[in-house]
């Protein structure tokens, strides 16, 4: 299947590894770089799929080449191509709109182009924004977390052209978490979202362009009720050059452009669904967000750092370790407050299991302070939705225990490999 797949794309032309990394990771000369991204294979192949037709983009900053030349650009100034519009999604396409805020349709300054917005009064293009468009290109940095808005934003786009006759251009690019691990359940009826749009895991180990053909070929693509009809939209590929399933973004030699403002380092995608889904709650665990270190803390001002982390490292945590760390957010409900809690960093990347990294530091914390409940809070739809299930939750909650929630959690990750190999463009 991953041969037909690989040939259809080209028919078509359609940290251990730490959450903080203790060295920094420098920018490897072009002639080092071991992967090459769809939009610089895109234009190896002078384009072709592009030609004659009227072309829109779906971008953000991270959308670039390894010199750092925006797919925007690079498009807009091929002779070639035919760029008539882009589509805004979460942050816009210049990254110039801050987390969660409202877009508006707009000019871009710098092409003088109609710019959509898909974060503002709608979520899924209208006919009017596709109307004489033959083809969408989508180039976006994915972290490879099922919550993360971009790939909603990219399923919604395939559904609207799907029903609008439009085609679907995905250029590839890195899973920064890396093509190995999957982790959580599949969303669950009555739990779709815009940050859980698909039926897929929390953590589901494809590229952006993978995860495209699956949810195109698997009738996962069924909108934020999860009710709508399967739809199939006309899709190609561009895949990568140089990129293997074990490989993190470190690995990759390319230059990491923050997708989102609080992604700024390629660790911050992996210490995502790490700590992101305690993130959800208000007043309960300061993550890193408001601070240098974005998803890769947990603190509070009433937590002991050193007896936090002396519970964690009672658990034995598979290639798991912990820090205690001391600091003041300079944003936020603790913005200007010292705070103090753990850092934690993943000492044998193959053996440890993100997602739950969060889920026992809830269980140490309960242990520690057993009247600190979040789920006393008003966020519990938001967590749910995230989750993609309530079973988290409604099973957390009574003792606060990992084992009453790790088999649920993982219950689905064997049959979504089955299922996601056949799908699979890399080994």
């Amino acid at each position: 299947m991953k041969k037909i797949i690989i040939a259809a794309a080209s028919l078509l032309l359609s940290f251990g590894c730490a959450v903080q990394a203790e060295n920094k990771v420098e920018a490897q000369p072009a002639s080092k770089i071991r992967v090459k991204p769809g939009i610089e294979v895109l234009q190896e192949r002078n384009f072709a799929g592009l030609e004659g037709k009227k072309v829109g983009l779906l971008t953000n900053p991270s959308g670039v080449d390894h010199n750092l030349r925006s797919t925007i650009d690079i498009l807009f100034n091929a002779e070639n191509v035919d760029l008539v519009c882009m589509f805004a999604p979460e942050h816009g396409v210049r990254g110039d709109i801050y987390a969660g805020g409202h877009a508006d349709d707009t000019i871009d300054k710098s092409t003088g182009l109609k710019v959509y917005s898909v974060y503002g009064n709608t979520r899924k293009p209208t006919p009017e924004m596709l109307k004489g468009l033959d083809v969408v290109v989508y180039d976006i940095q994915d972290v490879g977390s099922r919550s993360y808005t971009f790939i909603s934003s990219l399923g919604l786009m395939m559904r609207a052209c799907a029903e609008q006759g439009v085609e679907v251009m995905v250029l590839d690019r890195p899973n920064p978490v890396n093509g190995l691990k999957v982790e959580g359940c599949l969303v669950e009826d009555g739990f779709h979202s815009f940050v859980s749009e698909f039926k897929i895991p929390y953590v589901y180990g494809l590229t952006v362009g993978e995860l495209a053909i699956l949810i195109n070929e698997e009738g996962l693509n069924c909108g934020e009720q999860g009710k709508d009809a399967p739809l199939k939209c006309k899709l190609s590929v561009i895949p990568m050059e140089g990129w293997t399933r074990d490989m993190t973004f470190v690995d990759t030699g390319l230059p990491w452009v923050l997708p989102s403002p609080n992604i700024p380092y390629p660790q911050s995608a992996i210490g995502y669904p790490s700590s992101g889904l305690v993130g959800e709650f208000n007043n309960y665990l300061n993550i890193g967000v408001g601070y240098t270190i974005p998803f890769g803390t947990f603190a509070a001002e009433w937590l002991d750092a050193e007896a936090l982390k002396a519970k964690l490292d009672s658990y034995e945590i598979p290639g798991t370790s912990f820090r205690t760390i001391y600091f003041k957010p300079f944003s936020g409900g603790s913005a200007g407050k010292l705070i103090q809690g753990v850092e934690y960093f993943y000492s044998d990347y193959d053996k440890a299991q993100l997602t739950m990294t969060q889920f026992y530091v809830m269980q140490a914390v309960h242990e520690l302070y057993p009247k600190i409940n979040p789920f006393e809070g008003l966020r519990n739809n938001m967590f749910d939705k995230v989750c993609g299930t309530d079973y988290v939750r409604l099973n957390m909650q009574r003792n606060f225990k990992v084992a009453d929630i790790e088999a649920y959690w993982n219950k689905d990750v064997d049959s979504f490999k089955e299922l996601s190999k056949k799908y699979h463009l890399y080994d």
